[in-house]
């Protein structure tokens, strides 16, 4: 589906916006609240079951309509990071999950029943190391038991389910590093209610983030989504999803800069005319837009790519790496535009710089994307 066919969508994600404005996420970030109110609104409208096929209940739209969608919350000055993982989880349960599973759980999540917001990937041993990871999921009868912890799941206490990898097989008894790692649907509830805990993580934005421990916590087998110890080649398009998804938000979160930025500098005189008509002032707003441009090129690519069924670990990582990239330098360039009033909450931008600044780090580092494309694009020695 071309772009210009989400024109109404994106317009209608505006309009949703509306009814939340910069003051309520003010609020939020003052109590570290999560945006209750704001993902109901989403999910009430469809927009977070825009991936999920018609026959069970949702839009059936590519994964490029969800990007224009997460790029518009940011471009509002909204934050989809409290809702975003329901998208791009999707992609492991739409692409490898069972008939069952797609009939037990994905009606409910489009109606808004159930909560997909917790991706149980990462643990504080191995980082974006994920082929590292430790958790362990033990066969008993009829269902599997896991003992192990994750770090930097977000959404946790908010989330219905979780997509968790864990290892089924020890590292040393597998040929190859991918194998032996599965995933899990697991239901947060019955989970909690059986060893499963969750710790809170502060941060310098308001991400509702946490640490998960798992002491023997009960996973029925047919929760197992796909073949046991096949789970990492399962998540790699949940990957990429995610990647492509975060990379539209990038971009949204440019445009706010950016129009924030130029709409001060026009309004805002010193020394009897608009600080917009200083070059020291336009050239780095003009730069910031260029950089915005080249990179919404690239995530368009990446996005239709995924769209085709292709391969497109090459253009999600490039365009999770230009988009952040796009949207620090904007983040920079808005708050030296608006000088002290870019470090006063009432003007959002120091709220945004924040949430913004996280994805030089998250879902994958900079430094891991340039290893990934060195070796795997351009064929030189491996580093890590």
């Amino acid at each position: 589906m071309a772009e210009q066919d989400f024109r109404e969508i994106r317009e209608a994600v505006a309009r949703l916006c509306q009814d939340f404005p910069a003051e309520y996420w003010r609020l939020l970030d003052e109590r570290m609240a999560y945006p209750s109110e704001f993902v109901d609104a989403l999910t009430h409208s469809g927009f977070l079951a825009v991936l999920i096929p018609e026959e069970y209940g949702g839009a059936g739209l590519p994964l490029s309509a969800a990007a224009a969608i997460l790029e518009e919350v940011q471009r509002s000055g909204c934050n989809g990071a409290a809702c975003h993982a329901q998208m791009y989880t999707m992609g492991t349960l739409l692409r490898h999950g069972s008939a069952e599973q797609k009939e037990r759980y994905l009606p409910r999540i489009a109606r808004g029943e159930l909560r997909l917001q917790a991706f149980g990937v990462t643990e504080p041993t191995s980082g974006t190391d994920t082929l590292s990871l430790r958790t362990f999921a033990r066969r008993d009868g009829d269902r599997y038991r896991i003992t192990g912890q994750k770090v930097w799941t977000s959404r946790a206490e908010h989330s219905d389910l979780m997509i968790l990898i864990a290892r089924t097989q020890a590292r040393e008894q597998v040929e190859r590093r991918s194998d032996g790692l599965s995933v899990f649907i697991v239901d947060m509830a019955d989970a909690l209610a059986n060893g499963m805990t969750i710790r809170p993580i502060r941060t310098m934005m308001n991400h509702s983030t946490t640490e998960i421990y798992f002491e023997d916590v009960p996973v029925p087998a047919a929760n197992l989504i796909g073949e046991e110890g096949k789970g990492f080649r399962y998540i790699l398009s949940g990957m990429n999803a995610e990647r492509i998804l975060i990379a539209a938000e990038c971009i949204g979160d440019s445009k706010w800069f950016i129009d924030k930025a130029s709409r001060y500098a026009g309004e805002r005189v010193v020394f009897g005319r608009p600080i917009g008509a200083n070059q020291g002032i336009q050239f780095p707003i003009a730069k910031a837009y260029a950089s915005m441009r080249a990179a919404d090129l690239m995530v368009r690519a990446a996005a239709a790519k995924y769209d085709a069924g292709e391969n497109c670990g090459e253009e999600a990582n490039m365009a999770k790496m230009l988009a952040a990239d796009a949207s620090w330098e904007a983040a920079n360039m808005c708050v030296q535009t608006l000088g002290g009033f870019g470090f006063a909450a009432e003007y959002d931008v120091e709220r945004k710089f924040r949430e913004t600044r996280l994805y030089q780090v998250a879902p994958i580092s900079t430094n891991l994307i340039l290893a990934y494309l060195a070796e795997h694009v351009l064929g030189l020695p491996r580093s890590y």
